[in-house]
């Protein structure tokens, strides 16, 4: 098990992937500020953001099928949240449609905000995920570092990032050690081996934590970790940024 699940497309050789960790950063910050800001009936204004994001894909050479996968995991929380808010009562939120069956009846004013959910939710999704799939771990931790995020936080990612394969890995472990006791995930009495997992994993990540811990601290942890120097903001970067920021800027403005 290695930690190449997390970024296996980061140090692919396209446009994007050469861009500067910082700037990315904050475009895709900026970006999902825009999306979220602008009004769920500017339908061209979703489908300019669609396209920018599509061009950004095809220059990034990523797989479609794992963006796609990605993008799928997306789809039930917003499920979850939104899936009944069309079929409000229809007297309450300005009328409806009638579905022709046992008086069921979608409204317009809750497939509208159904709709503003949805697409909002794919497209932040989308843009954080050509950031994280076009930028390694490492150089987006030291651009967050440069954007003065606070150290505490980047270094509970940085640590997260260093030993998620790790637990993976001892789930894994487990896993196997269960299915051969017969555990067959099919009767109800079985259930509590899965919260007898749980607490087992998170016990021995506690005490591995604890142990890597002393083991910092015997090398002279202080609690910073070393980190390489930036370089500078290419040319490229910054007409790169000015001109895609125009053309959101341009679209957000349609949408008023």
């Amino acid at each position: 098990m290695n930690h190449a699940f997390l970024d296996a497309h980061a140090t692919l050789d396209s446009p994007l992937h050469r861009l500067d960790a910082r700037l990315k950063t904050v475009f895709a910050l900026c970006f999902v500020v825009v999306v979220v800001s602008t009004p769920a009936q500017a339908y061209c204004a979703f489908a300019g953001y669609t396209v920018l994001l599509l061009s950004a894909l095809v220059l990034s050479r990523l797989p479609v099928g794992f963006v796609l996968k990605r993008l799928a995991l997306v789809l039930p929380f917003v499920g979850a949240a939104a899936i009944f808010i069309p079929f409000l009562p229809s007297e309450t939120v300005g009328g409806g449609y009638s579905l022709g069956w046992g008086g069921l009846a979608v409204s317009r004013s809750g497939m509208l905000v159904f709709w503003n959910i949805l697409v909002k939710a794919l497209l932040g999704a989308f843009s954080v995920l050509l950031l994280t799939s076009t930028t390694p771990f490492p150089q987006l931790l030291l651009g967050m570092a440069r954007l003065r995020v606070p150290r505490v936080l980047i270094m509970i990612t940085s640590f997260a990032y260093r030993y998620i394969f790790v637990l993976v890995d001892e789930a894994q472990r487990m896993a196997r050690a269960r299915d051969s006791r017969c555990y067959s995930h099919r009767w109800l009495w079985q259930a509590p081996v899965i919260g007898q997992m749980i607490a087992m994993l998170f016990l021995r990540s506690y005490e591995r934590a604890e142990r890597v811990y002393l083991a910092m601290l015997a090398r002279g942890f202080d609690g910073s970790l070393p980190a390489e120097k930036p370089g500078t903001l290419a040319a490229r970067d910054c007409v790169c940024a000015c001109g895609v920021s125009v053309v959101v800027v341009a679209l957000r403005l349609c949408a008023l």
